[in-house]
């Protein structure tokens, strides 16, 4: 009988987690949320894929991938273009005064939408959460983070997909 020693290598390969730019880059993102944003908001409603800078008064909306990559889609912008987009989104339907929930509603089913198109370009079967409207989720591993800064009607927003899950420990031989 031979014995073989347990190096821990096969454990090891199987912790690896992808990051999101071993998945998708930035190219693909805005062409996913591209296409999501003209069936949503309007054929004449383009991304242009310059960076702003964001005001002070921000509002997020995101969905929630699980699965062989765990993380989440961030939309932020302006509360004012949060405004705008729901408008845009709600077209004729849209009341002469939004509330907050409406905004809410309006903006978290762009996250829903542009998410699921997310997912859909992401291996293996995933799972997408209700979305969520309110202050980011934290990035919890930089380096699991692709993120595109684009413009719309000229104003800024930020779309984020970013891991949910901390680094993991580098093993040092």
């Amino acid at each position: 009988m031979t014995s073989s020693t347990d190096t821990g290598q096969r454990r090891r390969g199987s912790d690896a987690r992808p990051v999101i730019t071993d998945l998708m880059d930035e190219d693909t993102i805005l062409a996913v949320a591209g296409d999501a944003w003209i069936s949503l908001v309007g054929e004449d409603e383009v991304l242009v894929p310059i960076p702003g800078d964001l005001p002070g008064d921000v509002v997020s909306s995101w969905v929630d991938v699980v699965g062989p990559w765990t993380g989440s889609v961030v939309l932020t912008t302006g509360r004012a273009t949060a405004e705008a987009l729901s408008r845009a989104l709600l077209r004729e339907s849209a009341p002469e005064v939004l509330e907050d929930e409406d905004v809410e509603d309006a903006f978290g089913e762009i996250a829903n939408v542009v998410g699921g198109s997310i997912k859909a370009a992401l291996p293996g079967p995933s799972g997408l959460s209700l979305p969520q409207v309110g202050h980011a989720p934290l990035v919890r591993n930089p380096a699991d983070v692709c993120r595109v800064e684009v413009l719309w009607r000229g104003e800024p927003l930020t779309i984020s997909v970013q891991g949910a899950l901390p680094p993991l420990p580098v093993s040092s031989h």
